[in-house]
């Protein structure tokens, strides 16, 4: 089946900053009809899922959108050589940690239907305990050791929504499962 294709009329930035770029986009439907459509461009992110004994190393932050604490994996992006070194980095940042091994479960999208952004997800083993050295927006960081099966109570019960993190944890899943 071939798959049917929008096209773009003409694109134009409503608003940009260091960090994203908000665009307004006319395009073509298949059909012919006309239409808008508004997004978010932004550029890939890394997660890192730290895994250490039968747990989890989990950071939680103030996310000024939604206005209260969220727990989530280390995430964020940073300038690197690759992605690989760009886990690395996020990693040691936000939680001290340097990792032996750190191996690559796949990218995901992040909201496909309102940003361009995707997730490169890494697993995180071999975990040395080092200082952290979180940016100054990352100042109310906190981070803890959860096992397992308290991760999953948390996802269960609500007290860990991030969504990024939850799809993470599933590739992790089949991963464990598949070996791949």
């Amino acid at each position: 089946m071939t798959e049917a294709v929008i096209r773009t009329i003409s694109s134009r930035v409503v608003y940009a900053n260091a960090w994203m770029t908000v665009r307004e986009d006319e395009i073509e439907r298949p059909d012919g009809s006309p239409g808008l459509y508004g997004y978010v461009d932004k550029p890939d992110f890394v997660l890192v899922i730290p895994r250490e004994r039968d747990g989890f190393h989990l950071v939680q932050e103030y996310r000024y959108p939604i206005g209260r604490r969220s727990w989530s994996f280390p995430q964020g992006a940073a300038p690197a050589r690759d992605r690989a070194d760009e886990a690395r980095t996020e990693l040691a940042e936000e939680t001290g940690l340097t990792a032996a091994r750190l191996e690559s479960l796949g990218r995901l999208d992040n909201a496909h239907g309102t940003i361009t952004q995707g997730f490169h997800v890494y697993l995180a083993t071999g975990l040395t305990p080092g200082p952290a050295r979180r940016e100054a927006s990352e100042q109310d960081m906190t981070q803890t050791w959860v096992p397992r099966a308290e991760l999953e109570r948390m996802i269960h019960d609500g007290s860990f929504r991030d969504s990024c993190s939850i799809a993470a944890y599933a590739l992790l899943l089949l991963h464990e499962r598949t070996g791949k």
